[in-house]
């Protein structure tokens, strides 16, 4: 990621970088929920999701405490906007964690330090790439802020159909997958901690 080498200014932590922060740690959480829920191309996908996530999680941390801020360190678990059950469940929260993840960098995308502007750019370019690879349909023009995810609920990418079948029995060797969960249906947070999708958990943090 070649902005990370822009040195930022040493203006003080702002609330939309701590906003990112936190979508990301987010994000990371979400993304061990459904690798645990998808198997192949899908978890293939996912890995790469937590992996990129990860990534910019790590370099924001980085940039707050250049500033001269503390970063906030992710919860112990979040709630999910639903339960996720299946691989097309999967998919679904996969698409709603990048909107949101978006919506958090369109407001960094507003600070008056260039390298932030320019990190917030591409992230939010990331995340509307990683979207529709999810769910390969043109949503919103401005991604991140349109409908509030009324996209979501529509029909996932074509290999979730052709997987789904075989791959309830290997959702459930997903990092605490299951619990978190079960524990989170109905609620209408945003997915943090760190669970790594299915077999790629070995990689450590």
């Amino acid at each position: 990621m070649t902005e990370s080498a822009a040195e930022p200014s040493k203006a003080p932590t702002g609330d939309a970088l701590d906003r990112a922060l936190s979508a990301e740690h987010a994000a990371v959480y979400a993304y061990g929920v459904i690798g645990g829920k998808t198997s192949g191309a899908l978890l293939k996908r996912a890995t790469a999701g937590f992996d990129a996530h990860r990534a910019r999680r790590d370099q924001l941390r980085t940039l707050i405490t250049r500033r001269g801020g503390t970063p906030a360190e992710p919860g112990p678990t979040y709630l999910l906007p639903f339960e996720v059950r299946k691989p097309a469940d999967a998919v679904r929260l996969a698409v709603l964690v990048e909107q949101r993840v978006t919506t958090a960098y369109l407001e960094l995308a507003a600070d008056r330090d260039p390298a932030l502007r320019r990190l917030a750019a591409l992230a939010a370019q990331e995340c509307a790439t990683r979207a529709y690879g999810w769910q390969p349909k043109i949503g919103d023009p401005f991604p991140g802020m349109g409908r509030g995810g009324a996209d979501v609920d529509a029909a996932p990418a074509e290999e979730a159909g052709s997987e789904e079948a075989g791959s309830e029995g290997a959702g459930s060797e997903g990092a605490g997958s299951d619990a978190a969960s079960s524990e989170s249906a109905g609620a209408d947070a945003a997915p943090g901690q760190e669970a790594r999708p299915e077999q790629s958990a070995q990689g450590g943090q």
